[in-house]
């Protein structure tokens, strides 16, 4: 089974490949030329430039099932990520595990964060050597140089199955610097249980949103308490 980028709507269980009718297909078609068009109306009809609104994002690959992130969520967690890095007193290396929006939008909006994106899509080699390829099936197929190496890790792991996340765990293990490290992974709200187990995460009041509206609710679950940001830790019910 190959791996995906940022989210795929089913899970490692889905037996049949959906079926999109031409007219569906036109619409999609249509929506991805308005997103990806490179002037976008303001609220009061003005032409602004689309980076100025919108980061550029290549063509999410449907056969792929890849979903990008939208705006709000890219950006919320990007800047959660950089509040992170510029709390700690020596400047941390950050890792985004087939998460290729986040890294977009952080090098966006930071342009020099240090950031490593593992990623199994290829297209993404264009930033050179902060690529790694990276396939969620084989987790700790990874340079040497990288165990350890990281104190903040985003993920978020293509299936929403449990093989899924126990191997992206493991790769996250192989990652993370020992001692203080800061976690956040974004996933279904059905890993919460699973995400507590093999991470010791919390989710938090904060819900991540893609471009394309998706069924299954999504969750962003932290190891440390955000505070007021992300909508804090949701308490126990």
């Amino acid at each position: 089974m190959e791996q995906v980028s940022d989210r795929n709507a089913g899970t490692a269980d889905d037996d049949d490949t959906p079926m999109l009718s031409s007219h569906a297909l036109e619409a999609l078609r249509e929506f991805l030329s308005e997103q990806n068009s490179s002037l976008t109306a303001d609220n009061d009809g003005a032409t602004v430039a689309e980076e100025d609104k919108v980061v550029a994002l290549v063509t999410e690959d449907w056969r792929l099932s890849q979903f990008w992130y939208d705006r709000e969520t890219a950006e919320t967690v990007a800047r959660e990520v950089h509040a992170l890095y510029t709390s700690m007193d020596s400047p941390p290396s950050v890792a985004c595990i087939a998460c290729p929006t986040l890294y977009v939008y952080l090098k966006k909006m930071h342009h020099n964060l240090p950031v490593q994106l593992l990623e199994y899509d290829n297209r993404f080699k264009q930033y050179g050597s902060e690529f790694t390829f990276y396939d969620y099936n084989q987790p700790l197929e990874l340079p040497s140089s990288m165990k350890h190496a990281f104190r903040i890790i985003i993920a978020d792991p293509p299936y929403l199955s449990k093989e899924c996340l126990e191997k992206v765990s493991e790769t996250i293990y192989f990652l993370k610097q020992p001692g203080e490290s800061y976690l956040l992974l974004l996933t279904g709200a059905v890993q919460q249980d699973r995400a507590a187990e093999l991470l010791g995460l919390r989710p938090c009041g904060f819900r991540p949103q893609h471009s394309s509206k998706l069924g299954n609710e999504f969750r962003l679950f932290t190891n440390y308490d955000p505070g007021l940001r992300l909508g804090g830790w949701e308490q126990d019910q």
